[in-house]
């Protein structure tokens, strides 16, 4: 049996729901739905793209605990509070994910609450980011 890994960011719900920030089960990594919140100041910036750059700061302090990087993420769900934010959100995902190109969802919920404007999901695959890569097309 593969060693599990569970890591806690710190947040409050991580407490109060019972779950983990990040599992790492081998060498696949899940990381939670995770918001813009600062795990230091616990503040939430009000501006869209501040708030999705925070989110990735978080998944990178995760993926970080376990000797991963965004280099390593092969799926990702993005959650985003307003459509009309998704553009500014998705240039930031492009930015950090180029060349990465994970398979992606994105869809526009409501969020847990309206503080939020963008949440992050990604499963990751430690050691993807070395790995050979063959890069195929369905375009015609």
């Amino acid at each position: 049996m593969s060693k599990i890994i569970k890591v806690k960011s710190g947040n409050r719900l991580e407490d109060i729901s019972s779950y983990s920030r990040l599992v790492a089960v081998g060498d696949w990594i899940f990381v939670s739905n995770t918001a813009g919140r600062n795990p230091e100041t616990r503040e939430i910036p009000e501006d869209v793209t501040a708030q999705t750059e925070q989110v990735f700061a978080n998944i990178e302090a995760a993926l970080g605990a376990v000797g991963s990087g965004l280099g390593d993420v092969v799926s990702a769900r993005v959650f985003i509070q307003t459509p009309a934010d998704t553009p500014a959100v998705m240039e930031i995902f492009g930015n950090r994910f180029r060349g990465v190109d994970p398979a992606l969802t994105v869809t526009c919920p409501p969020l847990g609450s309206t503080v939020y404007k963008v949440e992050i999901e990604v499963t990751a695959f430690r050691g993807a980011a070395r790995a050979e890569t063959e890069r195929l097309s369905t375009a015609r």
